[in-house]
């Protein structure tokens, strides 16, 4: 047998898929069309549900070169299947970069042979490609395999190489030839017609089998309850396509604004045509007008520089500046990579608010993506094609409903043997046996289950959480993580300047709290803080980092920025200039805003230019500015930033002594540290030499200036959100790109590390030379010393009760924290110790915004459900990836945030928590209700088949619509329980005390009316009911009451003493179990404080009470019910009674005690936690060698035979290891020279 040529596309992304190639045969589309025809559609329709089915059944396997029809398969938990057709195209190349010597002839035509009408005259080749999710995979004959053109990164080609080769822009031919592969650059949302989405929207299983009811009603003369149906059905497609048709045009107004606009193309270095955007493609360069623009496109700056409002994509409100690319040094010679470069990328949706320019260099920029490969493109995507939402509770209501097709299944069988038994007409048997399928899979159930995520929802809006993700809040409920940025997410956004301390003659000054003295005017380090920073004017306002503004506006300094006019008169870029206020109140010791507005008659002649800025680098921790003062001959070079990297970059005669220790005190504190440093260049050094250097010549040999001491405040509720989520069993992180030993400083401040809990600071250093990878583990000093002898508790609990009584001789009170560096060396060279260290830290600092969505993948791996909460600006990818994120960003970019809220502060993670906990019981109650809506009317039906009877279409109605539909949508408007508790509602339907809880009711139920069926049938007035029977009069308590008045003959036999009792039983039960299952404490309101339910339950607890005690003769001729002896509606009443006490009892004893008694029951007493984590806490508290000890040193193991575990640095340990392996390694040799001589 041939073996199955499987590829990977996207391989190690995301969007990682499985391709099987296929090619239609001609024997099997023959058969499905037969089975099509025999089956009336059905067939057809299951292989449109099953696309993998659909393919399999109508094509034959084959190599994907010559394939007609993909399969593709995601990788991920999902395991989706997806459909695609292979077409082919005609073009004069194979890939997109190759080169094009040769001349047009013609222009491109827009014909239907795939528009190549500009390349005939050329060789043609044909290439195979396929569309998937917006995104299109051309056929590569060398790899065997598809792939994917993102754009100019494809080649490889260095920044320093973007400069030469592609700096002067595309021929026309070549332009046109490279569309061919990247087609228009144009994100286009396609909004369905309504055909479409009602087609797709009836086509869903739970809208057939609503067809298929119906039309099984009205063959049965249930007119009035399949209009019924019909009628909800109809508004419910309607609202659906009312909703999705609104989300689509709101999707497409949003993409489309500003997305085609007319572009000034370079052709040559000095040809510039204007064309429309949507002719944009990879290589393209741009000129970006002065007075900004819209991006088409994500684009690579290679001349003069932009400020940018980028708060589309990041969240971030703050503009940006971004310059242009390096072209010299190491950075020229780097791989161009849009993460690693983004402060020179301007993104595609962003906005260009300013730019800067010489005289006849304009800003200039080569496209590097188009359409859906931009990062806005990317971000549409993921709206348009979200991932599925992977939630326990789903998967087990498939697994439930497959249960009670089961069921039904047995009502079939039961059904057709009792009516062939009593010679039914085969019309009837079809119709009875198949209606005893359509009471016991429910058809309102997805309606009902979605009302209480539809209630949580608009809660949710009412306290500023806005959702576009709906199916995650019962995600929300299960919550036991949650990740936290610290700027603008714990702390607050702004930064106050506690103090300065300058560097003078290589020691420290005392701290001074004032920047702005008159004696500090001419100082070096005023001058760094007045220069070295991003802030802009836009319209007459400074606008920049907070952190920027707060240093800047400390100094009182002024900032002037060229005009358009200014600029364009001097052959050299016009600099910013600052300048101190010639008047400066040495008294002025308070916080005083910095005017803009002063008169230049006020003004010193002292000022600052500023030539030149390498803007601040996540990755370098640091920026730098190029200036010149005034009069001066020579230009000075200033350096701000993360202070251990500052002074690595400084001339150590200049760097204290005290350095470490002094930045430690302030750190520890909870201080936010930035240093300063100052270099003078030389004064050989030209204008435009300065604007070719290499930053890393400027940043060297500098000469420390000393540190600025800012603090970053907490936000009031931070700490006592913290503490909630703390007392409800929620773990909670951080992860920042601050200073370790600030962040440290802030968790405790916080109360995530509490003063009694040891940090121990994970520091891992790559492999260097010979040395392997290592971790120090360092012990840091504790604030305050724990001076009991209790252990503290665990915080992580293993939450099943048979979990109470593990050791607890070791305290595990304590803490890992580790920076972005040292978590990728973990990720890296020891990928055994991640959970172990996932488990305990709580600290994550300096971390990259790639760095914080891996954290929050290993989080996941172990088990946990995670939530991430950050301000939007570098957390999108986290945000993302986890199972909530709650973006603090009201800026469109929240869009790839699940949640977002309105106010910038964390109180709003409890609330999602309590209302995803909310939603999440109220599912778990709607979906037990309707189970049990469905057994009790299943047990009904089928105990009134055994006697040739039924329930009668009114009767049906009044249940289906007045009883259940009214309950099913009221029990979900419990709100939220006002605190978060220690427990989490469970996550399974197919759990112990849940199943416990359903099949005890419906024992409860079965049990009460069977015994109503059969006491009924031994009552001494009880005979085969005909319309002159007269019950009522037998009992000598009856009341006055006339025969019912009916037809000669029911063919239906829907009147009898049997229907009119488990009619009455029945209608009780639902109201029963609705109120039952309807819980409260601990994650909802009680019931009573839901007046809809609680009214609606009243009403028909009193109508059913009156309408059984005291009958009504136009009501019971409605609802076809027969006249019994008023003893008998009495013992109905006690039935009534009984059950509600019954099950009523069963269900608090479950509760109380269901788990522990099934426990017991299945022996399960010693069964070992479900979630990996909870595995990993087990085994940590019963090892005494973890967490390693203070000052260990652990290395990475060394790829030898035996692939020995990694061992501490230890003599008597390195020793023995070498022992076993040397022992194991003879042994195995051993054993192989035995076998070779027994086989001989």
């Amino acid at each position: 047998m041939k073996t199955r040529e499987l590829k990977m596309i996207n391989q190690h992304m995301e969007n990682e898929m499985e391709v099987l190639g296929y090619r239609p045969c001609l024997w099997k589309m023959v058969l499905v069309g037969i089975g099509a025809v025999c089956s009336g559609g059905l067939l057809l329709l299951l292989l449109y549900w099953l696309p993998e089915w659909g393919v399999k059944g109508t094509c034959t396997h084959t190599s994907l070169r010559d394939a007609h029809t993909l399969l593709l398969r995601s990788t991920d938990g999902f395991r989706q299947w997806f459909r695609a057709k292979v077409h082919v195209m005609q073009a004069p190349g194979k890939r997109p970069f190759d080169s094009m010597d040769v001349q047009p002839k013609t222009q491109l035509s827009n014909g239907s042979r795939e528009h190549y009408g500009v390349f005939t005259h050329m060789h043609p080749f044909q290439i195979h490609y396929f569309n998937h999710h917006s995104t299109r995979y051309y056929w590569n004959d060398e790899m065997q395999n598809f792939e994917l053109y993102k754009g100019l990164e494809d080649v490889k080609v260095s920044c320093a190489g973007i400069h030469s080769d592609h700096s002067s822009g595309l021929s026309k031919l070549l332009q046109d030839f490279r569309r061919l592969f990247f087609q228009e650059n144009e994100i286009s949302v396609k909004v369905p017609s309504l055909f479409k989405l009602l087609l797709k929207e009836v086509l869903n299983p739970f809208y057939i089998f609503q067809f298929f009811s119906v039309i099984l009603w009205s063959a049965d003369d249930y007119y009035y309850y399949a209009a019924a149906i019909v009628f909800m059905s109809v508004i419910s497609i309607v609202t659906s396509l009312y909703t999705v048709k609104k989300q689509y045009v709101m999707l497409h107004d949003m993409v489309a604004a500003h997305s085609v606009i007319r572009v000034s193309v370079c052709r040559g270095k000095k040809d510039v045509e204007q064309a429309m955007s949507t002719e944009l493609v990879p290589g393209d360069v741009i000129i970006v007008p002065t007075n900004g623009m819209i991006m088409p496109c994500d684009a690579v700056l290679v001349h003069g520089t932009c400020i940018v409002n980028e708060s589309m994509l990041t969240g971030e409100s703050v503009p940006v500046m971004k310059t242009s690319l390096p072209s010299s040094g190491a950075e020229g010679a780097s791989i161009y990579n849009i993460e690693d470069h983004k402060r020179h990328t301007l993104f595609c949706g962003t906005h260009v608010i300013q730019t800067r320019f010489y005289t006849g260099e304009l800003v200039k920029a080569v496209v590097v993506r188009t359409g859906f490969s931009t990062e806005k493109g990317q971000l549409v995507c993921s709206i348009l094609y979200p991932k599925p939402t992977d939630f326990k509770l789903y998967r087990d209501a498939y697994l439930f409903l497959l249960c009670l097709v089961g069921v039904a299944g047995i009502g079939f069988i039961y059904t057709i043997v009792l009516s062939v038994m009593n010679q039914v007409p085969a019309k009837i048997i079809i119709i009875e046996s198949l209606d005893i399928i359509t009471i016991t899979v429910p058809p309102a159930l997805p309606a009902a289950m979605t009302a209480g995520i539809v209630y949580a929802q608009r809660r949710l809006r009412r306290v500023g959480i806005f959702c576009i993700s709906p199916q995650r809040i019962n995600i929300c409920g299960q919550l036991n993580l949650i990740c936290f940025d610290k700027t603008g997410t714990l702390t607050k956004d702004g930064l106050d300047l506690w103090s300065i301390q300058r560097v003078e003659d290589g020691s420290f000054c005392p701290p001074e709290v004032e920047a702005a003295k008159e004696t500090l005017v001419n100082t070096a380090f005023v001058a760094c803080m007045a220069t070295c920073h991003s802030l802009t004017k836009i319209e007459g306002e400074l606008s920049g980092d907070p952190l920027d503004l707060k240093m800047f506006s400390a100094t009182r300094w002024i900032l002037e920025e060229p005009t358009e006019e200014e600029t364009a008169l001097h052959n050299p870029i016009m600099p910013t200039v600052v300048r101190p206020p010639k008047l400066i109140h040495s008294e002025a010791n308070q916080n005083i805003a910095l005017t803009q507005n002063m008169e230049l008659s006020e003004l010193s002649p002292y000022e600052i230019g500023v030539v030149r800025q390498f803007p601040f680098s996540s990755a370098l921790q640091r920026m730098s500015v190029v200036v010149r003062r005034l009069g001066e001959k020579h230009m000075d070079a200033y350096l701000k930033g993360a202070p251990e990297v500052v002074a690595s970059l400084c001339k150590e005669d200049t760097v204290p002594e005290s350095f470490a220790e002094t930045l430690e005190t302030y750190t520890k504190q909870g201080f936010r540290v930035i240093a300063l440093a100052h270099r003078q260049l030389e004064s050989k050094l030209s204008w435009h030499k300065v604007q070719s250097l290499n930053r890393d010549l400027i940043e060297a040999s500098m000469s420390f200036l000393g540190l600025i001491i800012m603090q970053n405040k907490l936000k009031e509720e931070t700490a006592g959100v913290l503490q909630d989520l703390r007392q409800a069993n929620i773990r909670t992180l951080m992860v920042t790109g601050d200073n370790m030993l600030t962040a440290i400083s802030v968790a405790r401040d916080c109360e995530m590390i509490r003063p009694h809990e040891q940090v121990i600071i994970v520091d891992a250093i790559p492999p260097k030379d010979s040395q392997p990878a290592s971790i120090t583990w360092q012990y840091s000093e504790n604030t305050a010393q724990n001076t009991n002898n209790e252990t503290q508790a665990v915080a992580i609990k293993l939450e099943e009760a048979v979990y109470d009584e593990l050791p607890a001789h070791q305290d595990q009170s304590y803490h890992f924290a580790m920076s972005g560096k040292a978590f990728a060396v973990i990720i890296e060279h020891f990928p055994q110790l991640v959970p172990k260290l996932a488990l305990r830290a709580t600290v994550f600092a300096r971390m990259a915004p790639d760095q914080k969505t891996q954290l929050v993948e290993v989080l996941q791996s172990v088990d946990y459900i995670v939530g991430m909460c950050g301000d939007g600006a570098n957390d999108c990818g986290a945000l993302k990836r986890a199972h909530s994120g709650i973006s603090l960003s009201e800026i469109e970019a929240s869009v790839a945030s699940p949640f977002t809220s309105s106010t910038s502060n964390i109180s709003c993670v409890p609330n999602l928590i309590r209302e995803g906990r909310a939603a999440l019981m109220t599912s778990f109650c709607v979906f037990k209700f309707m189970a049990l809506y469905s057994v009790i009317q299943y047990l009904s039906v089928t105990l009134l088949y055994s006697i040739l009877s039924n329930l009668g279409v009114f009767q049906f109605l009044f249940i289906d619509i007045v009883i259940i539909l009214i309950i099913a949508f009221t029990m979900g408007l419990n709100p939220a329980w006002k605190e978060l508790v220690w427990c989490r509602p469970p996550s399974s339907l197919i759990s112990g005390p849940l199943l416990f809880s359903v099949l005890t009711q419906i024992l409860t139920c079965m049990t009460f009316q069977v015994l109503a069926f059969l006491l009924v049938q031994q009552q001494s007035w009880y005979e085969i009911w005909t319309p002159q029977s007269d019950a009522c009069n037998v009992s000598s308590a009856s009341l006055a009451y006339s025969i019912n008045v009916t037809s000669p003959h029911d063919h239906k036999n829907i009147r009898n003493y049997e229907n009119t009792t488990l009619f009455y039983v029945s209608a009780f039960q639902y109201l029963i179990v609705a109120i039952v299952f309807s819980k409260g404490k601990p994650f909802r309101q009680p019931s009573y404080k839901n007046w809809p339910f609680m009214l609606s339950c009243m009403g028909l607890y009193t109508f059913l009470f009156l309408i059984m005690l005291y009958p009504i003769p136009a009501i019971d001729n409605f609802l076809e019910i027969v006249c019994v002896p008023h003893s008998w509606r009495i013992t109905l009443a006690i039935i009534v009674v009984v059950n509600a006490t019954v099950s009523f009892i069963l269900e608090f004893a479950n509760n109380r005690k269901g788990s522990a008694f099934l426990s017991w029951l299945f022996c399960q007493k010693n069964k070992g936690p479900s979630a990996r984590y909870m595995h990993l806490a087990k085994e940590l508290q019963e090892d005494p060698d973890w967490p390693p000890g203070p000052s260990t040193v652990t290395y990475a193991a060394q790829p030898t035979p035996t692939s020995l575990s990694p061992y501490d640095i230890s003599p008597d340990k390195a020793s023995m290891e070498l022992h076993r392996a040397t022992e194991l390694y003879i042994l195995t040799l051993c054993r192989i020279c035995f076998l070779d001589v027994k086989q001989s």
